[in-house]
């Protein structure tokens, strides 16, 4: 791998409907030499079992979700998952999980999380501890675990990460994940707000703070297309979240739910949604480096869902190749999918 491509991963750009489709992704990231594939959580093929079956066609392609929901599994059963994960690819996994929006709550839980921070934090440490091998014996508000993981000697290594928008959470992250994981947030913010809280949490408990891992949307600029509705595509319901919107607004960026339109351009002309050249994006790309981030996901769902999977491949391989060094940038062509 070429060491400046070491910080960079791809996003798979919509849930997966088909295992080529995902498998054209996983052959360019492995092609290009990228760090890792992520995906999000998907409800058409379920995340994991979609990852499962890409580990099987491209072994030793790195993979991790950025976020799956918490409220959709047992942390027990997510530490069983995404120690399989691991063992079916032959190669470290990273576990990024979320609480989920409110209303996701509402319909698939007893009651909403009254304590976000404390729901996440508990199911974070009882992940970490069981895939540690540790026989966990935990009664929360949440979930309770009494039980322990079967030992598998030489199981690939497991990060367990915690999605991050606000101080709060990142504190979270910092007392138990082992990545924070970000998603539209601007690189200023992540330096300015979101760190020190992190290295805050980490402190606090003795342990050192999480990388971070930052999904970052971005879309070349081109004759004919229109930045802000591939913006708006993307992250349309994002957009339209109170806890996104609430972020957005702490790190500068005048967005409001009830006009995701006007959301959309003001995250364009603020950077948040990154485009430009190939060569403009990548030097928007390492202003994310510059301020603390260890792994840069480039996320080209506008494009594919304004103009396709070859538009958002090219895409992809425009703004690799600027951002690595001269071997990696030379003439290479995305594949068909």
């Amino acid at each position: 791998m070429p060491a400046e491509l070491r910080a960079l991963s791809v996003f798979h750009p919509a849930p997966p409907h088909s295992l080529e489709a995902m498998t054209a992704f996983g052959t360019f990231a492995r092609r290009r030499g990228v760090r890792r594939l992520w995906i999000g959580q998907s409800l058409h093929v379920e995340s994991q079992l979609a990852l499962a079956g890409l580990a099987a066609r491209l072994p030793g392609l790195p993979l991790g979700t950025a976020v799956a929901l918490a409220p959709l599994r047992h942390p027990y059963q997510a530490a069983v998952e995404a120690r399989s994960l691991g063992v079916m690819s032959g190669v470290p996994y990273v576990a990024g999980y979320g609480p989920g929006a409110l209303d996701l709550q509402q319909r698939l839980l007893a009651a909403p999380y009254d304590h976000p921070l404390r729901a996440m934090g508990d199911y974070v440490s009882v992940m970490r501890r069981l895939l540690d091998g540790e026989a966990v014996e935990h009664r929360g508000e949440y979930h309770t675990t009494r039980y322990e993981l079967p030992s598998m000697p030489g199981a690939p290594k497991v990060e367990v990460g915690l999605g991050v928008l606000r101080p709060g959470m990142a504190r979270t992250a910092g007392q138990v994940a082992d990545v924070a994981i970000t998603w539209l947030a601007p690189y200023r913010y992540i330096g300015q707000t979101l760190m020190p809280a992190l290295q805050r949490g980490a402190t606090e408990k003795g342990r050192q703070a999480p990388r971070i891992a930052s999904v970052v949307h971005a879309a070349v600029r081109k004759p004919g297309r229109r930045v802000a509705e591939a913006a708006l595509a993307a992250v349309g319901p994002h957009l339209r979240s109170l806890h996104y919107s609430d972020m957005l607004r702490r790190a500068g960026v005048a967005v409001d739910p009830a006009d995701p339109e006007r959301g959309a351009a003001a995250l364009v002309d603020s950077d948040a949604f990154v485009s430009g050249t190939p060569d403009e994006i990548a030097d928007q790309l390492r202003r994310y480096r510059e301020h603390g981030v260890d792994e840069i996901i480039v996320n080209v769902s506008g494009v594919l869902l304004t103009e396709g999977a070859r538009a958002a491949l090219s895409d992809l391989d425009a703004i690799i190749g600027a951002y690595g060094d001269g071997e990696t940038a030379g003439g290479s062509c995305p594949p068909r999918a």
